[in-house]
């Protein structure tokens, strides 16, 4: 079955996962043992990437940390302990929350940050860019275009995106940053790729529950992306996207789409991840957990929870004496990068 849009696509898919997840549920009374018993197992039955976690064993995870918990714990002991268990994870879209915290695995924490905005906008920009649907966009004296999109939960309007491209018709290349773009909304992404997009291609597949087996999952379903309608600008001359290890979720949907098109590369970090449908349900005390529950594979069949890797040959980050001296490592492959697409071209 071939969908429309990835918009359609994921609504179909979004109420396939309700329908295969309504397999019989226990009762669970509001007790700290309970509501224990309720988050290991939601968890167990509906999170999507124990197959590629071989480490983890979430029968013994659940069996230490269950030994742990009485029911004279105060909430604020509960919430701790069943933190660490959902952390045992390692998967920093896994989040538990209550109404004075939310659990987040920090392990992104570790990787050099990449990201520099003062240096961009005082070096780059000279503070003189204009914004529009959240993104910010000049033309840089080498005659290169610049987009920073920091959020995709910020809605790209055609006709604000419209405005962006015309800018950039001159330029000779192009630069989309994400980095730091925690993720968003899905078809923002489909709004901004169709402006790269000459036909339709498979943007990638998904794969939702039917049952809860660790395995028990759909052949991937596939959708596509076309180009923008007809009337809209679309960008033509060669493409860099920056990322770094914060380019989360949606933005990491995006990177995986946009590396497969022939006049595009990615430069910068692997980025962090985040390649599943979201999940989210209440314990009986009304914590809600939230997690993958529906895999996405980019067009090559490849799983993008771990990451996008940048093209080859560029993988960079940025060192502390060049940021000290104002300069952006990244940007800075970029025009290399940039320079050699249009040589090769000509």
């Amino acid at each position: 079955m071939k969908c429309i849009n990835i918009l359609k696509g994921l609504c179909f898919t979004v109420s396939l996962v309700v329908i295969g997840a309504c397999h019989e549920q226990p009762e669970f009374a509001n007790t700290p043992k309970e509501n224990f018993e309720a988050l290991w197992r939601i968890i167990d039955q509906n999170y999507c990437f124990f197959e590629y976690k071989s480490d983890i064993d979430w029968v013994e995870v659940g069996n230490r940390y269950r030994a742990k918990v009485t029911n004279g714990m105060t909430p604020q002991e509960l919430f701790s302990l069943c933190s660490e268990m959902v952390n045992e994870l390692k998967d920093g879209h896994v989040n538990l929350a209550s109404s004075w915290d939310v659990s987040y695995y920090r392990f992104w924490d570790q990787y050099p940050q990449n990201y520099n905005a003062r240096i961009i906008e005082e070096n780059y920009l000279n503070f003189n860019y204009k914004t529009a649907s959240g993104i910010k966009y000049m033309v840089l004296p080498n005659n290169f275009g610049y987009m920073y999109y920091g959020s995709f939960s910020n809605t790209i309007g055609e006709g604000n995106l419209d405005y962006v491209l015309y800018e950039m018709i001159s330029t000779d290349g192009l630069i989309i940053d994400v980095r730091n773009n925690g993720g968003g909304l899905l078809p923002n992404v489909e709004t901004l790729v169709a402006r790269f997009l000459d036909d339709e291609i498979l943007a990638g597949a998904i794969s939702h529950k039917t049952g809860p087996g660790h395995n028990d999952f759909s052949a991937p379903f596939k959708y596509y992306f076309k180009p923008s309608a007809n009337g809209r600008i679309r960008y033509k001359k060669p493409v860099v996207v920056l990322t770094n290890r914060s380019s989360f979720s949606a933005t990491n949907n995006f990177v995986s789409i946009m590396q497969y098109l022939p006049n595009v590369k990615i430069v910068g970090d692997v980025t962090g991840g985040g390649g599943g449908l979201p999940f989210t349900s209440e314990l009986p005390n009304g914590w809600t957990i939230r997690f993958s529950a529906c895999a996405i594979e980019d067009a090559m069949g490849n799983i993008t929870e771990f990451g996008v890797a940048p093209s080859p040959g560029c993988k960079v980050d940025m060192s502390p004496e060049e940021e000290a001296v104002g300069k952006d490592a990244i940007i800075e492959k970029a025009f290399e990068i940039l320079a050699e697409m249009i040589n090769m071209q000509q």
